[in-house]
C-alpha cells in the first residue's frame, strides 16, 4: 500500500515542497530514503510513540519511507506530523483522500503534543505558491504562517487535534491575522528614546546623519560616555520598515528560530549586538545545518559591535565583503546558500588600551605607540567601509543634571525620513541603490560634486589633517547626506566642513594629540 503526504524543506530563505511516500509490504524492516539526516531518521520513533500514546496502533510491516525530491537534504523535526498522518492513513485510521490539498509541518512530542518549528513563514509562502488549500502547523507558529493570504492556516495543539480535523469531527476556524493593522500599530512603539539622552549633541547629530544616509558609523570614547546607550536608540530614528522589508526580515528570523512568540510580522528594524567572542560562523552564518548568522539577522536593521578591537581580527575581516555586497554567499562542499545582509554597521570602542585617551576627567597612561597598536587592531580595509568616525566625551554633571529632556526620537526621525525620500527620488533609476551610502564612484561625481570653494576647503583639510586618500569619497557621501538633511540640492561648503569633522581616525596625528 502506498500513501503520500506533503510538507516542505527550508533551503536558504525559501522552502521546497517535499512529498513523503510511505509504502508497506509484508515484513518487519524500516527503510528511509531521500537524503534524510539523523533528526529525520529519529522521527520514526517519535511518531510511533505519539501514535500509540494516543490510542492508535502501528502495523508491523516492511516499511519504506521516501522523501522526495531525493537530491535535497532533509533536516530538522518538521517532518514528524506529515509522517504520522501517512502512517495513520496506511493503517486505515484516516481516509487517504482526506489528505488531498493539505500540507503539514510540526514536531511531535512522545505524548502527541505539537511543538514549534523553524521556518513556518517560508513554508506557508511555498504552500500558497504550490496551490495547497490548507496548512497545518503547531499552535505557536499559526500567527507567523497566517501572514500569508489565500491560504487556510490552522494551528493545532496535538496530534489528536489534527486527526479530528482531518476526519471532519471538529471544525476549527482558520487563523486570521490583520497584517496591516498589527504591522502599523507596532511600528513606532520603542522602549528607548533619544529624549532620555541629555547632552552629547554632536554624537546625536552624527547618528542622525548616519541614519539619514544609511552610513556605517564608529563611536570612539572612554568608558561610560554613552556609546552603547545611544547606539541602542538608533533604530528609533531610522525610517520605518516597509511591508516587503518586514516580510523578508521575518523570514530570516523565522528560519533561525529567533521570531518572538506570538509574532506575526517584525514591525521594527532589528538591532543585533553580538558579543565580542562570537565565531566567524555565528557572525556570517553556515554550519552543518546552515543557519543565518548575525549579519543576516540584522538585515534591514542595525548590527552593533561594542568594543570593536576586542573582537577576533579574523572574525572582523569576514565583515568586509558583506558590508560592500550586502549579501553573503556561504559555500560548503554539500551546499551553497545566499542570505541577504543589508544593514547599518555601528561600532564603538575605547580610544586606547586604558580607555581614557582624550578624557578630560582621567589621565591616560598609554604611550602613542600603545595607542597606535590598539587602533591597528582594526584593519584599514574595514575602517574604509565606515563613513562616519565620531569622538565622544563624557557628559559633564551640569548637563546630566538638567531637567529638560533631549530632542525626542520622533522629531529626529521626521528629518531622517524626509532626507531618505529625497534619496529615493534621486536613485529611482538606479537598481539596488537606495541611500547615499550605497553610491558608486561615478554616482558620487554625478550627485555629490562640490563647487570650487568647497573643493579648495576639502583639499586644504586633507593636507592639514593628513587625511588618507580613502577619506575623500567617504567625505563626499556624508556631505551629500548633510545637504539632503538641509534640503539643499548642491553640496556646499558647510556640508563639506561638517563631513570632514567625521573623519577623526584618518588623521595622521590622531594618536599623538
Amino acid at each position: 500500500m502506498l500513501v503520500k503526504t506533503s510538507c516542505a524543506a527550508v533551503v536558504g530563505l525559501d522552502a521546497i515542497t517535499v512529498t513523503i511516500e510511505v509504502s508497506t509490504v509484508r515484513g518487519a524492516q524500516l527503510h528511509i530514503t531521500g537524503l534524510a539526516d539523523v533528526s529525520v531518521r529519529e522521527s520514526y520513533d517519535r511518531v510511533r510513540s505519539a501514535i500509540q500514546n494516543n490510542g492508535y496502533k502501528m502495523q508491523l510491516m516492511d516499511t519504506t519511507v521516501n522523501f522526495s525530491p531525493a537530491d535535497i537534504r532533509k533536516e530538522g523535526c518538521c517532518y514528524d506530523l506529515p509522517l504520522a498522518m501517512a502512517f495513520l492513513a496506511i493503517s486505515g485510521d484516516i481516509d487517504i483522500n482526506s489528505l488531498d490539498g493539505l500540507i503539514f509541518a510540526g514536531e511531535l512530542g512522545l505524548d502527541g503534543r505539537l511543538l514549534p518549528i523553524r521556518g513556518a513563514l517560508p513554508i506557508a509562502i511555498r504552500a500558497r505558491a504550490d496551490h495547497f488549500k490548507t496548512l497545518i502547523v503547531p499552535k505557536q507558529n499559526e500567527r507567523e504562517a497566517a501572514v500569508v493570504n489565500n491560504l487556510n492556516v490552522y494551528g493545532m495543539d496535538s496530534l489528536m487535534d489534527v486527526i479530528n480535523f482531518v476526519k471532519g469531527t471538529t471544525h476549527p476556524e482558520p487563523c486570521f491575522v490583520d497584517t496591516r493593522k498589527e504591522f502599523y500599530e507596532h511600528q513606532y512603539r520603542f522602549d528607548l528614546d533619544f529624549a532620555d539622552v541629555r547632552g552629547q549633541e554632536n554624537v546625536k547629530r552624527a547618528l542622525e546623519v548616519a541614519a539619514a544616509g544609511g552610513h556605517n558609523i564608529i563611536m570612539v570614547g572612554p568608558p561610560g560616555s554613552g556609546k552603547s546607550m545611544m547606539a541602542k536608540r538608533l533604530p528609533s530614528i531610522l525610517p520605518p520598515l516597509s511591508l516587503s522589508e518586514s516580510l523578508e526580515t521575518t523570514q530570516i528570523h523565522s528560519i533561525a528560530g529567533k521570531l518572538p512568540k506570538g509574532t506575526s510580522l517584525i514591525s521594527q528594524r532589528p538591532f543585533r549586538s553580538p558579543h565580542h567572542t562570537i565565531s566567524q560562523t555565528a557572525l556570517v552564518g553556515g554550519g552543518n545545518n546552515p543557519q543565518p548568522g548575525e549579519i543576516s539577522l540584522a538585515h534591514n536593521g542595525v548590527l552593533f559591535a561594542d568594543e570593536l578591537p576586542e573582537f577576533n581580527k579574523s572574525t572582523l575581516e569576514v565583515l568586509r565583503q558583506p558590508l560592500e555586497d550586502r549579501h553573503i554567499s556561504i559555500s560548503r562542499v554539500k551546499y551553497t546558500i545566499d542570505y541577504p545582509c543589508s544593514f547599518m554597521f555601528v561600532a564603538s570602542m575605547n580610544p586606547c588600551p586604558c580607555g581614557y585617551f582624550g578624557d578630560p576627567t582621567h589621565n591616560c597612561v598609554c604611550t602613542p605607540g600603545q595607542i597606535q597598536r590598539y587602533m591597528n587592531k582594526i584593519s584599514g580595509p574595514l575602517l574604509d567601509r565606515i563613513d562616519i568616525q565620531c569622538e565622544i566625551t563624557p557628559v559633564p554633571f551640569k548637563d546630566i543634571s538638567k531637567a529638560a529632556p533631549g530632542e525626542p526620537s520622533a522629531a529626529i526621525r521626521e528629518r531622517v525620513i524626509a532626507a531618505r525620500q529625497i534619496q529615493q527620488e534621486r536613485f529611482k533609476d538606479h537598481k539596488g541603490i537606495h541611500c547615499n551610502a550605497q553610491m558608486t564612484e561615478r554616482m558620487i561625481h554625478q550627485y555629490a560634486e562640490p563647487d570650487d570653494q568647497s573643493l579648495d576647503m576639502l583639499r586644504m583639510a586633507m593636507e592639514r589633517m593628513s587625511l588618507s586618500a580613502r577619506a575623500y569619497s567617504r567625505i563626499l557621501k556624508v556631505a551629500r547626506t548633510i545637504a539632503d538633511l538641509d534640503g539643499s540640492s548642491n553640496v556646499q561648503l558647510p556640508h563639506i566642513a561638517e563631513a570632514v569633522g567625521y573623519r577623526q581616525l584618518d588623521r595622521g596625528d590622531w594618536a599623538e594629540r
